[in-house]
């Protein structure tokens, strides 16, 4: 049998846990005692102890630095059986051996040396039918296989069992991918893999207690001549927790499987007063060690996860029989789907997205801070996005730590987009199975009834997701339109040339082009039937307009006519040109005439009426509905005629018919209002207010 090197780092990537190495001695060195043990009662503790040494590579500037990591353990070394399991790679040498607390054999670790060191060196006394010997091997990582006869055995009276596993001089690979040599002497400090390997192994630490008693790990590190080291005895371990299992939830799936799986959860408690440099950590398990830390998942800033709770940090760890199965080969991840989208998925078994949404509530139930406010963030995301909390709890979703307002309207308008999606392609297969059914029999009625209740709550979920979008458009506008009433927005403000009126007009509708140009226009403003009229021009010549096919709405002197008629108004009145929208699939015209300050109202109200008779008799009657709004701050009443107050106290309105001076012919009716600036403004948000009492949102 032979390790072919070349091909296992080929086909088993370097690991994307940097500290895999450790992990890897520290697992085998567990795994060897307990075989140890398990042959021989009356022996030592365990004990394993590393030796670090970071060195430089460059005498002159000390930048460039090498590392040499020695492991020395206690457990029964390299026997005859645990050469062929270190040659073969899918060895299952150890799985076969029934030792509690024993390790599953993978096979892909030791090819992680490989990729992070340069060299191997193995120096192992072990015991062999009552006689001692030491077995050694070193290879360079460019080796191209190792066999069983690559190891050199001989005799080692005296000695005691142990086993030496140095590896010298970080790797190109492993330097680029996770370490920098600024870093490197931070990194492999005997308090970081103290720290690293403590968390790493808690959960088996914990269980091994239990078989094996005492044991002690040592991690020194030498740098500069500068020797630290910290230590992990039994004794620094604390107690889990009891907690019960939790059920893997798939909100996509099927719901004869929902619970099918389950994660055994463990939960520890440390204090802060008496644990340095702990930080919070949730985690994934396999094989009682951690593979995928998840943490981020629910503290997202790394100053929560350094910050205790109550005087406390929590580590939580979850295992399950689903996730032993899908760990990857090399075991800093698994091999399960991220997210689930359906039920077919589902039948795969659960994806991370799933595990993550059944843990939530229990992590964040432990982790989420005191002054974290629900419903201030609630509130925001109704403010910003016209999510209401009703909207939230219809569509399930949570409002958790770490969330934004951002982040929930998405989840909520995504759920509420993939129920429409489901729903419509059940109305229609209910329709298919109605047309199949006899008018006659009473399951006619019943499917009918089925169909009907389904579509109507249907429309309700299409209603709701699209009232929030339009609740938060229209909030904005009303703020903008509210603030250029104002005179209060930036550009207004600023110095330069004033252009008020056109500043307003361009929040109703843009001016210069039509729907042909893809125009979008808040005419709601003034009134909610406008904002379904179809086509639009505004403020473009009027002889360019469309009617139908190649036909014009106007005759080609219109914009000459209507020119003449904005100088006579200036001239005597001082007006500006008035903004004037034609939807002309309506037959429909909306004039607005905004007054200078100070100009009062009541002497204007005739001018509406003449722009609508020349709009109407240039158009030939095309042009026929007319709507007028004559907008300032000031008005005389006692010289108004004409005109109806309306019942709010605030404007006025009034119609009158559009009518050829010469032929006495009707073409249309003109409804006016006159408005001060305010009022409009007003209407509007009071319109919105009804919207929003829909959503739920104050």
């Amino acid at each position: 049998m032979t390790l072919d090197i070349r091909g296992g780092k080929k086909t088993t990537g370097i690991s994307e846990n940097r500290f895999v190495v450790f992990e890897e001695l520290i697992s085998n060195a567990i795994d060897s005692y307990l075989i140890r043990k398990d042959c021989y009662d009356d022996i030592p503790p365990l004990s394993i102890r590393f030796d670090i040494e970071v060195y430089p590579l460059d005498l002159v500037s000390g930048e460039q630095v090498g590392v040499k990591v020695v492991c020395k353990d206690n457990g029964a070394g390299l026997g005859d059986q645990q050469v062929k399991a270190f040659v073969t790679k899918d060895s299952t040498f150890k799985d076969d051996l029934k030792i509690k607390g024993i390790g599953k054999c993978f096979g892909s670790g030791r090819v992680q040396y490989f990729h992070f060191f340069e060299q191997l060196k193995i120096d192992s006394v072990f015991e062999s039918d009552s006689k001692i010997f030491l077995r050694t091997l070193n290879v360079a990582n460019n080796t191209r296989e190792i066999s069983e006869g690559s190891f050199l055995t001989s005799d080692a009276k005296e000695r005691d069992i142990e086993t030496t596993v140095s590896l010298t001089g970080l790797s190109r690979e492993a330097a680029r991918k996770h370490f920098s040599s600024g870093n490197i002497p931070t990194d492999f400090s005997a308090r970081n893999l103290r720290h690293h390997i403590f968390i790493t192994f808690l959960h088996r630490l914990i269980a091994l207690k239990n078989v094996i008693g005492d044991f002690c790990i040592e991690v020194s590190t030498k740098i500069e001549g500068d020797e630290e080291l910290q230590k992990i005895t039994s004794e620094d371990l604390p107690e889990n927790k009891p907690v019960s299992d939790i059920p893997i939830i798939c909100s996509h799936g099927n719901a004869d499987r929902i619970g099918e799986h389950k994660l055994s959860v463990s939960l520890y408690e440390f204090f802060v007063d008496r644990h340095v440099g702990f930080e919070h950590e949730v985690a994934l398990c396999a094989n009682s060690s951690i593979v995928k830390s998840i943490t981020r998942s629910f503290l997202k800033v790394q100053k929560d996860r350094k910050t205790s709770l109550d005087g406390k940090f929590y580590i939580i760890l979850f295992e399950s029989d689903y996730l032993e199965r899908n760990v990857n080969v090399r075991r800093d991840s698994f091999n399960i789907p991220l997210s689930c989208g359906s039920s077919e998925m589902f039948s795969h078994g659960p994806s991370m997205e799933d595990i993550i949404e059944s843990i939530e509530d229990f992590v964040l139930g432990l982790l989420t801070p005191t002054d974290f406010d629900r419903d201030a963030l609630i509130k925001e995301t109704g403010v910003k996005f016209g999510i209401s909390s009703k909207m939230l709890f219809d569509a399930r979703v949570k409002v958790k730590y770490g969330d934004t307002a951002e982040k929930i309207a998405k989840r909520v308008l995504k759920k509420y987009q993939e129920e429409i999606i489901d729903d419509t392609a059940e109305i229609f297969d209910l329709k298919q199975e109605l047309l199949a059914l006899d008018p006659r029999h009473s399951d006619f009625r019943d499917k009918v009834n089925e169909m009907s209740w389904k579509y109507t709550s249907t429309i309700k979920k299409m209603d709701m997701a699209n009232l929030s979008q339009l609740v938060v458009r229209r909030s904005s506008m009303i703020e903008v339109l509210s603030l250029a009433v104002g005179k209060s927005l930036a550009v207004q403000t600023a110095g330069g040339r004033k252009e008020n009126e056109k500043i307003i007009h361009n929040i109703f509708f843009p001016t210069g082009k039509d729907s042909n140009d893809n125009i979008d226009h808040d005419i709601w403003i003034l009134n909610e039937e406008y904002h379904y009229f179809d086509h639009i021009a505004s403020d473009k010549a009027l002889a360019s307009i469309p009617w139908q096919g190649d036909e014009l709405l106007f005759d080609a002197d219109v914009d000459e006519r209507l020119e003449e008629l904005f100088r006579k108004n200036n001239k005597e009145n001082g007006l500006k040109r008035p903004d004037i929208a034609i939807f002309n699939q309506e037959g429909a015209a909306i004039i607005i005439e905004f007054k200078a300050p100070g100009v009062e109202l009541q002497e204007h109200d005739q001018d509406l009426i003449e722009y609508a008779r020349l709009l109407a008799a240039r158009s030939k009657g095309k042009i026929n509905k007319f709507y007028g709004y004559l907008i300032g701050d000031s008005i005389n009443e006692n010289r108004l005629r004409g005109y109806t107050k309306f019942s709010s106290g605030r404007g006025y309105f009034g119609t009158d018919a559009v009518v050829d001076l010469n032929t006495r012919i009707q073409y249309g009716e003109l409804y006016s209002e006159i408005l001060f600036y305010e009022d409009f403004v007003d209407r509007a948000e009071k319109r919105l207010k009804v919207y929003k009492e829909k959503l739920g949102i104050g």
